[in-house]
This record gives C-alpha cells, sequence and structure tokens, in this order.
C-alpha cells in the first residue's frame, strides 16, 4: 500500500505578493494581465473570490465584480524562485517528487522514516516548515494514490489537510460528487447529470463498456476513479507531450484571412521553444482557436515534421466555424511516445 501526499500551496502568486507586502493582506488582490489587453487572472487571493473572482477570469470582467481589485502583474522569476525554496523543503522527506506546477506537486513517502513513517505527520511537518520558513500557507492531502492524494487535498482549503486511509476509502466515495473528480469539467458533468449521474456512487452502476461508449478513453478512467482506484505511480521526472504556443488578441480577428496572417509569428516563436527542447519527435500538429464568446475548438493531425503549411490547412478546415470573431490562435506539436529503451538510454547519456 502506497503513501501519496499531495501538496497545494493556497493562492500561491497571490500568496507571495502579500508575504512581500504585507499591506496588500487585507485588500482583495489578483496576479494577471491587465484588463486593457484583454488579459485573465492567473490567480487571486481569498478577498477576490468573495466577489466571485477566479483563475482564467477575464480581468475585465474580476473588475466588473470587484471595482477595488488590486492587480499586479505577473512575476514569474519571483515565483520559481520561492517554488525551488519549497521543493528543497520537500527534498528533506522525499527525493520521489512529481511536480504539476509551480505550487503542487505530489510525494511518495512510502518508504520514508521520517516522523514513524506516518504520511499524515510528515504531511503536517512539511506544511509547518513551509509556513516557518517562508511564510507562506499549504494544503495536503494524505491517501494511498494520487487521485485521492489530490481529492483529499481541496477538501480543507485553505491551510488544511485530510486524510484518507485505505479502509475508508469506499465510504467516502459513494457521496463524493463526480464534479470533484479531476479532469470532469463542465461538459462532462453535464453529459453524466443527463444520465442521472451526480455522484461516485451512481457512476460505479455503469460498467467499464458503458462508460467508454459514452465518454471515450476518459470513461476507462472514470470506472477506477469513481472507486477510489488508481494505479499511477509518482514519477519524480515526467516527459513532456506536448508543446505550444499562443496569443490573445486585443482586437477580434473577423476573417480567415486575418487568423491566417498571425499564423507565421506564432510558428517562429513554436520553433524558438521546439530549439530550447531536448530533441524530440514530433508526431502530430495541432491548433486552437478560442472565439470571442470564449468557447474554443482544436484541430490536429498527424505530421512527419514540423510545417508551417500544415498549420494554414488545418485553420483552412475550421473555415466554417470561423464566422464569429476570434480572440486567441494557439499553435502547437505532440511529440511521438519514448519508448522504455529510449528512456534508459537518454538518462544514461
Amino acid at each position: 500500500m502506497r503513501k501519496i501526499i499531495h501538496i497545494d500551496m493556497d493562492c500561491f502568486y497571490a500568496a507571495v505578493e502579500m508575504r512581500d507586502n504585507p499591506a496588500l493582506r487585507d485588500k482583495p488582490i489578483a496576479v494577471g494581465g491587465a484588463a486593457n489587453a484583454r488579459g485573465v487572472l492567473t490567480t487571486c487571493n481569498y478577498a477576490a473570490r468573495k466577489f466571485g473572482c477566479h483563475s482564467a477570469m477575464p480581468t475585465a470582467r474580476a473588475f466588473s465584480l470587484c471595482p477595488d481589485l488590486v492587480l499586479l502583474p505577473v512575476a514569474m522569476d519571483k515565483y520559481r524562485a520561492v517554488s525551488s525554496d519549497i521543493h528543497t523543503i520537500f527534498r528533506q522527506y522525499t527525493d520521489c517528487i512529481e511536480p504539476l506546477s509551480l505550487d503542487e506537486a505530489y510525494l511518495d513517502v512510502t518508504d520514508s522514516a521520517h516522523c514513524q513513517g506516518s504520511a499524515t505527520l510528515i504531511a503536517q511537518a512539511i506544511r509547518n516548515e513551509i509556513a516557518k520558513q517562508l511564510h507562506l500557507s499549504a494544503s495536503a492531502g494524505v491517501a494511498p494514490n494520487k487521485f485521492l492524494a489530490k481529492v483529499a487535498s481541496d477538501w480543507r482549503k485553505p491551510n488544511g489537510q485530510f486524510v484518507i486511509p485505505p479502509e475508508a476509502i469506499d465510504n467516502f466515495m459513494v457521496p463524493l460528487p463526480v464534479k470533484k473528480i479531476p479532469g470532469v469539467g463542465k461538459v462532462t458533468a453535464e453529459k453524466l447529470h443527463d444520465k442521472g449521474i451526480a455522484t461516485c456512487g451512481d457512476l460505479q452502476a455503469f460498467s467499464k463498456a458503458t462508460l467508454i461508449e459514452m465518454l471515450g478513453k476518459f470513461g476507462q478512467s472514470l470506472y477506477h476513479y469513481c472507486r477510489g482506484e488508481d494505479e499511477r505511480p509518482v514519477e519524480p521526472t515526467r516527459i513532456r507531450k506536448s508543446l505550444s504556443v499562443e496569443n490573445t488578441y486585443l482586437q477580434d480577428l473577423t476573417t480567415l484571412e486575418a487568423c491566417q496572417k498571425r499564423l507565421p509569428d506564432l510558428y517562429a516563436e513554436l520553433e524558438v521553444r521546439l530549439e530550447k527542447q531536448a530533441k524530440r519527435d514530433i508526431h502530430k500538429q495541432f491548433i486552437k482557436i478560442k472565439f470571442a464568446d470564449f468557447t474554443q475548438i482544436t484541430r490536429e493531425c498527424v505530421v512527419e515534421a514540423l510545417q508551417l503549411d500544415t498549420f494554414i490547412a488545418l485553420l483552412s478546415h475550421i473555415e466554417t466555424e470561423l464566422m464569429q470573431p476570434v480572440r486567441l490562435i494557439g499553435v502547437g506539436v505532440r511529440f511521438a511516445p519514448i519508448t522504455p529503451d529510449a528512456q534508459k538510454q537518454g538518462a544514461l547519456f
């Protein structure tokens, strides 16, 4: 039985800013792009959330909800430095760490001798060290697998901790709302609701084949998640599966030609980012379009090599959808899977 901890920093970017400027502590603040540049919020503190603000919200909308919102620019170098300090604390307890972002990570403490081997006590010790050394708060979930640990870390936010022991899994899962399952977004939740599925207990009544028929590959994952099952290991070295760049335009693009003119610059930026990565074979190219109403579509195709013409062709294939204004265009690639032998050789050299 594994012992997994999921650590999630509380409103990380905003918390760092409040720590560094105590005058901001009692004010609603957000970190993100400017409203007049069609920016979006990266995160916001809990005072701002009381007004309905949240991450990925357009900044202009956030100001309409909270006129007194204090908006701060993203200071990524500072956040990376703090994240590095957090990981230094993690490594005091285990080397098996899988970062998910700057502000969250999985830790496998199954074989850790710290705190008499108690994952619960290790999670508390890590949170105490983060508070003592960095003056920031973190929430933690402790469970026998990654899925449950992630669900648990959100249970008592902010600055809380929740443990799901093996013997409590069945009772915990039955009433759990399906929307609490990571990966179940608004569209999937609506599909499940239409089938009368509101909880994981409801979901358990469906066979794996039925769920796959309903939701494709994700249906197989849901079959196991709704039972609290997850065999994924904590992976200290995560292999990048894709790479992309995108841009939100100050003025909506209203024609196919206007969209096409933006592709060369996006393509050039993508090439620069690819040059900074270890050499990988490209399996697919894809393009993402976000419309003025914030709906979006993605189109992709299998390729042998990166080409600008492929993005132009993909854009042409969605010409019929371009009847409404476009606010964002993204282009990217998906890498070919790395074989186990290739992974070993890469690590060796």
